[in-house]
C-alpha cells in the first residue's frame, strides 16, 4: 500500500525517511502556525520554544509537500514518525486527503495540533513568538534554526508564507 506522509515544517528539510516522490499539495481545513510549545527538540521545559503545527481551521488550507515513503518501508517509517513526533502526545497523528499540485488526491498521514494538550499555545501574537523562537533551545539545537531550515525550504520549493516569513526576519533582527 502507498503510504503519503505530509511535511509542513521539519518534515521538509529533515524526513527522515526515504522519499521516493515529493509534491507540492494542500491540506485543506488547517493552518501552519507556531502553535505549539516545545519542551523537548526546540527548547526545555524550563525555557520552552516553539515549532509549527497545523492547527484546525474550516476557513484555510496548509501549503506543503507529500512525500511518498519508499515502497517496503512503510511500517518502519510510520514507527520512526510516531517516535519522532508523538514524544509529548501534543501531536495528534491523522489520515487527511492531501491535494497534489499534479491534480491527484491522496491520503497523507499528517501530525496535527491536540488543542485540549497543555504544550498548544495558540493565537501567540507574533512578536510573542518571535521572542521566544529568538532565545531557545533544545536537545535538536536553537529553535532559531528551525524557523530558518523551514522558512528556507519553503521558499526552496515556491510556497510562500507571510507570517513565517515575517517572523523570520524580525528573529534574524532580533539575533542579530
Amino acid at each position: 500500500m502507498t503510504m503519503w506522509v505530509f511535511g509542513y515544517g521539519s518534515l521538509l528539510w529533515n524526513p527522515g525517511f526515504e522519499v521516493a516522490e515529493s509534491v507540492i499539495g494542500t491540506l485543506p481545513g488547517y493552518a501552519r502556525s507556531f502553535c505549539m510549545r516545545s519542551i523537548h527538540h526546540r527548547g526545555s521545559e524550563d525555557d520552552p520554544g516553539l515549532v509549527l503545527a497545523l492547527d484546525e481551521q474550516e476557513d484555510q488550507g496548509c501549503e506543503g509537500v507529500a512525500l511518498r515513503v519508499a515502497p517496503g518501508r512503510e511500517a518502519q517509517t510510520l514507527a520512526y514518525l510516531r517516535e519522532r513526533e508523538l514524544i509529548s502526545s501534543a501531536y495528534l497523528e491523522k489520515n487527511l486527503d492531501v491535494d497534489l499540485s499534479d491534480g491527484r488526491r491522496v491520503e497523507a498521514v499528517v501530525y496535527v495540533i491536540d488543542e485540549s494538550h497543555g504544550q498548544y499555545c495558540g493565537d501567540l501574537p507574533l512578536e510573542e513568538q518571535a521572542q521566544i523562537i529568538a532565545k531557545a533551545v533544545g536537545g535538536m539545537g536553537p529553535n532559531t534554526e528551525y524557523l530558518f531550515n523551514t522558512a528556507a525550504h519553503l521558499r526552496q520549493v515556491g510556497l510562500h508564507d507571510p507570517a513565517l516569513e515575517w517572523l523570520e526576519a524580525r528573529v534574524r533582527a532580533l539575533a542579530s
